[in-house]
């Protein structure tokens, strides 16, 4: 297997919803083999996603997972059936021209498989470039509902978020009757989690309200008393920056988590200890975590990772996934054709690091188990997550898109 290796870099995690619209010259076009191509010819791989930028923590993450992926879907060798898998790495910076400048390039150079990004707005702009190219496109933990269903050659490795919001609504059993409300920021990101438990969980039944807090607030015991005298079921939790910490606080000084199930999701390792003495009163929403899951390929991605001094992450399993989509597609769809290709990812059920997994043949959405969980103390001071609950893919399932 040749690899043009991307540089891993540690860095903060943000959210980022960047747009674009792109477009794309002339290139090979699906069910027409590539010119020249051979039977035993090397399927060319173009995987992006952010090396650099401000989410480059994710971007490294998902691709230590694919790595990992791709040693075990094809035992150790690197190739398909035979054939050699070239597979080159490329940053988009977490910046949509960036990315969509080198997806026509690759595109330009004959390759028909591209994968990845963690940044949903990029994500976006690589779909519609495989649309207008007729390639395969894998997308990787980028979340945006949007990814899902959207054209027939793009499919997903990671969950969406919808999924997620769903896991939140799970601590409460049956939405329907039950009020939850939203406490976040009054920015795109909190106004749009807002919209999100409104649409996912309001759609079940539950009423949604918002407590929506200026971004530059600095005291936060108002809003606390507010989260009290609504008297919800749920507080669904939706925070970034610098005053994340004395939020938290805030809330444990006025007695929320004694008198509310609060709820947010659970971030990568490097967070885990940003909840101050509210660590152990949240519950999580979770994705992923090391020890959520112990199967075959749950142990096989920790163990090539801790041999490569690496550890699983958030979005390692997207990776390892999105490994086995790539082979997949190769094995069962020849690796030349897209039409074969995408044939052969629609409907495909296959047991990964979280569980089995189904491609929903309708719209590509990835249907997979997620997690409930609470942090722990250690007593070296750390913290850690623990399992609480395992909730069933068809629990979380998002309505068939009808975009695609």
């Amino acid at each position: 297997m040749r690899v043009t290796k991307m540089f891993l870099a540690p860095a903060f995690i943000a959210v980022a919803a960047l747009t674009l619209v792109g477009c794309a010259p002339t290139a090979t076009t699906g069910g027409t083999a590539a010119a020249g191509s051979t039977d035993n010819a090397a399927v060319q791989v173009g995987m992006i996603t952010s090396a650099t930028g401000p989410l480059a923590a994710y971007g490294a993450a998902y691709t230590a997972g694919f790595e990992a992926g791709l040693d075990y879907a094809t035992d150790g060798t690197g190739t398909v059936d035979g054939r050699e898998l070239d597979i080159t790495w490329k940053d988009d910076q977490g910046n949509p021209d960036t990315a969509v400048s080198v997806a026509k390039d690759l595109i330009g150079k004959g390759y028909q498989i591209l994968a990845g990004t963690v940044v949903s707005g990029i994500a976006v702009t690589l779909a519609e470039q495989a649309a207008q190219n007729k390639i395969l496109y894998i997308s990787g933990p980028a979340a945006a509902d949007a990814i899902t269903g959207i054209n027939d050659y793009t499919f997903r490795s990671g969950r969406q978020t919808y999924e997620d919001v769903a896991t939140a609504g799970t601590f409460i059993g049956d939405p329907s009757g039950k009020k939850i409300v939203v406490f976040a920021q009054d920015n795109a990101f909190g106004q749009g989690n807002l919209a999100g438990v409104k649409a996912v969980l309001g759609a079940k039944g539950a009423t949604v309200d918002g407590v929506l807090v200026a971004e530059d607030a600095t005291e936060f015991t108002p809003f606390a008393q507010q989260l009290l005298d609504a008297a919800p079921d749920l507080i669904f939790v939706a925070w970034a920056g610098a005053s994340t910490g004395a939020m938290w606080t805030a809330l444990q000084q006025q007695g929320v988590f004694d008198a509310v199930p609060v709820v947010t999701g659970l971030g990568d390792v490097s967070t885990y200890g940003a909840y101050g003495e509210a660590s152990g009163k949240i519950s999580f929403l979770s994705h992923y975590f090391a020890s959520a899951t112990d199967n075959e390929q749950s142990k096989a991605m920790i163990g090539y990772l801790e041999g490569n001094d690496a550890q699983a992450d958030l979005f390692s399993p997207d990776g390892f996934v999105a490994a086995q989509l790539l082979v997949q597609a190769v094995r069962e769809g020849g690796g030349d054709n897209v039409d074969d290709m995408i044939a052969s990812l629609e409907g495909y059920t296959f047991d990964s690091v979280k569980g089995s997994i189904t491609i929903r043949a309708e719209d590509h959405a990835v249907l997979q188990p997620m997690f409930q969980a609470t942090l722990n103390e250690g007593s070296d001071g750390t913290w850690s997550p623990e399992l609480i609950e395992t909730v069933d893919a068809k629990t979380v399932a998002p309505p068939v898109s009808a975009a695609k």
